[in-house]
């Protein structure tokens, strides 16, 4: 009876002592970063890590050609017509393969005031220059800057953090296929799930970056060249704003009517016995001049 409880024991011990060496190993490659994440995975008993001896791997290098930009561009151009400005923008998006974000179009609505639009762009990042090119033939170019910041040190630093998480995913997959008791099995699997959450976190950050250095990002101003007053309403508007006025006031007419009949109606009883006096007197005031 004693045979089984000791094979149970020493498997545990076993298991627990194989993902203790695992997670040592996974925390001495990866990044600070990536260890406080993994810090917060249950860890195995320290007997059992102290009986297991394993040498930590270095955590790979990934070299970069050149840096590893994020650019930025804002621009302001003055033009006499904003509304074909925005057409030529949009074509001119598409020959260089970009995408528009926003438009933001503001009509003159006071005197002395200028039809203005704010559109937000991006491009492939090696056809930035080009397209700044094409966006200065627009008109007058006002203001113009670029603000590029280098992201390489963090590209290289999520590339061998997915890498040592990806290794200790794989040797905790190893683990579990050979966890006996359900509680090892229990343990190994929350332990694999930190892990390939952490791996999806740092994934989504990486491609993300990756997109911002791939594709640049241009905020367009465009303002108009001269000032224009308030824009002349057409026929039809102005007839239907005369409509829509004497429609209104009938109904005010209407209402006032009606409210006066209800008034009318309510003080009615002092009418009739102010009527019924008048009335009165006028009769005694006729008997009166009749008898004399």
């Amino acid at each position: 009876m004693q045979k089984p409880s000791k094979l149970t024991a020493k498997s545990s011990l076993f298991i627990s002592a194989l993902l203790g060496g695992v997670i040592f190993t996974s925390c001495a490659s990866v990044p600070p970063s990536a260890n406080q994440e993994l810090a917060s995975a249950p860890v195995p008993a320290p007997g059992a890590v102290a009986n297991f001896n394993q040498k930590a791997d270095a955590a790979p290098q990934v070299p970069r050609s050149r840096p590893q930009l994020i650019k930025k561009a804002a621009m302001t151009v003055i033009v006499n017509s904003v509304d074909k400005s925005i057409d030529n923008v949009t074509q001119i998006i598409n020959r260089q393969q970009g995408d528009l974000i926003s438009l933001n179009e503001q009509q003159p609505t006071k005197e002395n005031s200028r039809h203005t639009a704010s559109i937000q762009l991006r491009v492939p990042q090696n056809l930035l220059e080009s397209t700044l090119e094409e966006l200065a033939k627009l008109g007058t170019v006002e203001n113009r800057n670029i603000t590029a910041e280098d992201v390489g040190d963090q590209l290289v630093d999520f590339q061998a953090r997915l890498t040592n998480l990806r290794k200790t995913e794989a040797s905790l997959q190893k683990i579990m296929d050979r966890a006996g008791s359900v509680r090892d099995i229990l343990s190994v699997a929350q332990e694999l799930s930190n892990v390939r959450q952490s791996i999806e976190q740092i994934d989504a950050q990486l491609k993300n970056l990756q997109n911002q250095v791939a594709y640049s990002t241009i905020t367009l101003k465009l303002e108009a060249a001269v000032s224009s007053s308030s824009p002349q309403r057409g026929v039809s508007s102005q007839i239907q704003e005369t409509w829509n006025n004497s429609t209104q006031s009938l109904g005010n007419f209407t209402v006032g009517l009606l409210k006066l009949g209800i008034w009318l109606m309510v003080y009615s009883p002092y009418f009739v016995v102010l009527a019924g006096g008048a009335y009165a007197f006028y009769r005694w005031r006729r008997n009166r001049l009749v008898s004399h």
